[in-house]
């Protein structure tokens, strides 16, 4: 496993430039890479990507030092799991509403004592080799203390109830930060199809400046996100009218 490459850019004082993706393409990532990406996101809750997909994405965004995110699908340990064994380094949880999802989200992704991550056989756990982590991490329980270290976990905060439930979220150690998700929270809110709305705009507000009082951090604050839809919906077509 390599360090967070987004970690590791945020410790000399700046953020990450991340590269997202909706669907697969291993040609995309080494580009994204070529010009200066430091990680790559996968949204997995919307997008289409499979375990195999994922695995080969982090194969190769590893085998150039870059780490890979993911949204995940849905929050369950079982499929968390399948993402952090391919070599996922960060985890998105979409719908985190409140305290109880949030614990259950650090449990998923991390490992005893800080969690309950399950122990797997492939790149997330150096494919359980026991001389590769005997060598470089010194046995299974520093290699787990690293990769805890080593992992993003990020709570969505996209409805009312995680608004109001918001200081339990905080409050669970383990939880690196938070970030949103407009259209299903204005919906939530009573405003679909409004997400600048201004009183979304104020409860997502509250909750970042919640979450930076208490340690956690907003993704924004460490990230730089561009994805192929923002190339494709927004450049591509201010080339086209030009």
């Amino acid at each position: 496993m390599i360090e967070n490459s987004i970690l590791r850019i945020n410790k000399t004082g700046k953020k990450a430039n991340v590269f997202e993706l909706t669907f697969p393409s291993t040609q995309l990532v080494e580009l994204a890479i070529h010009v200066g990406f430091d990680a790559i996101h996968l949204d997995g809750e919307h997008g289409t990507f499979s375990e195999t997909d994922v695995d080969n994405i982090c194969r190769i965004a590893n085998g150039f030092g870059k780490s890979v995110t993911a949204r995940v699908p849905d929050n369950s340990p079982y499929q968390i799991n399948l993402y952090l064994d391919r070599g996922i380094q960060g985890i998105i949880g979409p719908h985190i509403n409140s305290k109880d999802d949030a614990q259950k989200l650090v449990d998923a992704c991390l490992f005893p004592g800080s969690g309950k991550r399950s122990w797997g056989g492939g790149r997330g756990t150096e494919f359980n080799d026991d001389a590769k982590i005997k060598e470089t991490y010194q046995g299974k329980l520093n290699f787990s203390t690293w990769s805890n270290q080593n992992m993003l976990v990020i709570a969505q905060i996209e409805s009312k109830d995680a608004s109001e439930n918001i200081d339990g979220i905080l409050s669970v150690k383990g939880l690196s930060g938070i970030t949103g998700g407009p259209n299903d929270f204005a919906a939530s809110l009573g405003f679909p199809g409004e997400p600048d709305n201004k009183i979304r705009i104020e409860h997502t507000k509250k909750a970042e400046e919640k979450a930076r009082k208490t340690g956690k951090v907003v993704y924004d604050d460490i990230c730089n996100k561009l994805s192929i839809m923002d190339l494709m919906l927004k450049n591509a077509r201010n080339f086209i009218i030009k």
